[in-house]
């Protein structure tokens, strides 16, 4: 399929079996974006749940840079692979895949699933048995063994939205009143029908596919499923929960690998999906919004909240340690004149607020004292350098040197304390770890494990696969047996368990974990080994993040320099320069309405060239840019996009200011 073909499967898809190809049971298409080695296991989980079924397997690669397909495709010569040439979104790779899909019934399965190798047969069993269902989910576990509840949910419609978005789910998981969105006071040891099922896996009948025509392309990533599920269910067909099978579901490991944030991907997609089905209730989504807007800063704040602890602390150290100087200097707390205050806190806190992140510190690496050294040291300078031309504060460099020494002691105690916390049982603490399998799997992981590098492994010992003789293996003690796994875990205080105990069946992996949902361990299941899947499970054990690509445009200190030289530029432009625009541009209107745009925040004076068809997830389109000094007309999709994607990552003020000296000289040459 040429990537032509590929873009117009993508918008508009065409749902059809070929006709000159076997029809079979079960169609599985699978979305993959950086994930090869949960697809990995996905695809051989997938093996075992086909055996004595006709499936089609069809890989959609969201154009992965981990080498995904040129790796698996070997290893799996009967999956279909398609390559994307940039990451469209779910919906639209799902879209993709239509037309080659020859199946009665199209399972849409993430990658980073391990099924049972019954899951299919179940499933597809159920829905023959009720031709009215139009798709159906199975329950999905977490990888700690814990229920998900995204695997059966309503609608978000007004009140459930409201009780999703303002937490009284949370608060009344057993009220039916309360609890609609995420179905919490029913059963879900029982099947029943529900509203929607999980993205992650959609077993959904051909008919009623075509009903509906496909994913909605409108949602890039989350929401989709729902939108889905919805059209389907107003078509007139049934969705339904069947929690006779279930699967191990690793949520977001697509989302984790990529540059994009989460978080206000879903909740922009939650607000697409009311906004489309429930667009007249103004009010509603209004308050849907303002719910949203609340989540999304309490979300934020509570991945950050490390960061946002020390930039508190910090701040009211700094304000305490000025307090406590004028108290010694004055021999009064507030010593100054009462014209002084509450400016000289304010510009306390702004200056040293600047100064630390600018130094690189609270959200853009672990803390560092040398940083904050550095940042205090600038706050220092700048405030006593305020003092030449703000007179009327000019109080005491005294009162000024003791308030910076004390909050710099203040400030590097507080990283130490951090530092010694990570350590010893933080994030840096050790893990108390178990294999569960004594076979060449297990001896290679632990081989890996014992390696100097995995310095965050403490390996408590093997669990057999039943009762054996045997005291060690591979010089670890054998602590027992996985039929008293939950037990082992109890009493060695165990943290992560891999299991790579290839007797064992997916059903009797996934009861194991189950058995253990409410001992806070986190399972990896490694039942083929492979060394992708090793360096995974290794990496996780370990503590250490999948490699992502850090852009400089999504740092805090760049953002910042970026935002004040586009708002600075932007305004002298349109009052003092006004007379340079009318000079250098071309179209002065639509200059003027750039330089208006970039005012308000929507677009910036350097930055990305405008693709038809795309939207940036990162960084905002600009007046110029690499790809603009570059006469892009000559230029073509692929290299402009590249163009693009190296500004992101290389961004600093030095590049913007190299690219606007081009700008200009190429303006004076033409």
């Amino acid at each position: 399929m040429s990537s032509s073909d590929r873009s117009t499967a993508a918008a508009h898809p065409v749902l059809q079996a070929q006709p000159h190809a076997d029809p079979v049971d079960v169609s599985i298409i699978i979305v993959n974006h950086n994930v090869k080695d949960f697809l990995y296991q996905c695809l051989r989980s997938l093996e075992r749940a086909s055996a004595g079924l006709s499936c089609q397997v069809l890989v959609v690669d969201n154009a992965s840079t981990d080498g995904s397909v040129a790796y698996l495709e070997p290893l799996f010569p009967t999956v279909e692979f398609i390559r994307l040439d940039e990451n469209i979104g779910f919906g639209r790779a799902n879209n993709a895949a239509l037309d080659r899909a020859r199946g009665d019934f199209l399972l849409f399965l993430n990658p980073d699933t391990l099924v049972e190798e019954r899951t299919l047969a179940v499933m597809l069993d159920y829905m023959r048995a009720h031709p009215e269902v139009g798709m159906s989910g199975c329950k999905v576990l977490n990888p700690d063994g814990t229920f998900q509840l995204a695997c059966r949910r309503s609608f978000p419609t007004p009140w459930a939205s409201f009780c999703k978005v303002f937490g009284l789910q949370r608060l009344f998981p057993r009220s039916p009143l309360f609890a609609r969105y995420n179905q919490t006071f029913r059963n879900h040891d029982e099947t029943h029908s529900v509203d929607a099922v999980s993205g992650s896996f959609m077993f959904t009948r051909r008919s009623a596919l075509e009903a509906v025509g496909g994913f909605d392309p409108v949602f890039f990533m989350y929401g989709e499923d729902l939108d889905l599920c919805y059209r389907i269910s107003k078509a007139g067909w049934k969705i339904a929960y069947v929690h006779e099978t279930s699967l191990i579901h690793f949520k977001g490991e697509s989302t984790r690998r990529s540059s994009l944030d989460r978080v206000a991907v879903f909740y922009q997609a939650m607000e697409l999906f009311v906004r489309k089905h429930h667009g007249r209730s103004s009010l509603f989504v209004l308050l849907l919004r303002l719910g949203i807007l609340v989540r999304s800063a309490l979300a934020y704040a509570n991945r950050r909240r490390r960061s946002l602890g020390l930039m508190l602390f910090d701040l009211a150290a700094i304000n305490a340690a000025l307090l406590v100087g004028t108290r010694l200097r004055f021999g009064s707390y507030f010593g100054f004149p009462p014209y002084a205050y509450p400016a000289v806190f304010a510009a306390l806190t702004a200056v040293t607020l600047v100064s630390m992140l600018l130094a690189g510190e609270y959200f853009e690496s672990r803390p560092s004292v040398r940083k904050a050294l550095a940042a205090l040291m600038a706050t220092f300078f700048v405030l006593s350098s305020l003092t030449y031309f703000f007179k009327d504060f000019a109080f005491s460099r005294v009162v000024l040197l003791m308030t910076v020494a004390a909050a710099t002691v203040a400030s590097a105690a507080a990283r130490v304390a951090l530092l010694v916390y990570d350590k010893s049982i933080g994030r840096d603490g050790n893990r108390r770890i178990a294999i569960a399998g004594m076979n060449e799997p297990a001896a290679r992981i632990i081989r890996a494990l014992q390696s100097a590098e995995a310095r965050n492994a403490d390996l408590v010992g093997v669990v057999a696969g039943s009762a054996t003789a045997e005291a060690t293996f591979c010089g670890v003690p054998v602590i027992g047996n996985v039929a008293y796994l939950s037990n082992l875990i109890e009493q060695f205080r165990l943290d992560e368990v891999v299991i790579t105990d290839d007797s064992l069946e997916r059903r009797e992996v996934l009861e194991l974990i189950a058995n253990a949902s409410e001992l806070a361990v986190r399972f990896h299941v490694a039942l083929d080994y492979d060394e992708i899947v090793a360096a995974r499970i290794i990496n996780e054990v370990s503590g250490i993040e999948p490699t992502v690509p850090h852009y400089n445009i999504r740092r805090v200190r760049y953002r910042l320099v970026k935002r004040a030289f586009d708002l600075a530029g932007a305004l002298f432009l349109l009052t003092l320069g006004l007379s340079l625009v009318y000079l250098i541009a071309d179209d002065l209107a639509a200059a003027l309405r750039g330089l208006w745009a970039v005012v308000r925040g929507r677009a910036s004076i350097v930055g990305l060239y405008p693709l038809e068809g795309e939207t940036p997830r990162l960084g905002k389109v600009g007046l110029t840019g690499l790809a603009h000094i570059s006469r892009p007309a000559r230029l073509t999709r692929q290299v402009i996009r590249e163009l693009n994607d190296y500004y992101v990552q290389n961004y600093t003020f030095a590049l913007d200011f190299d690219i606007l000296v081009k700008t200009l000289l190429r303006r004076a040459n033409d």
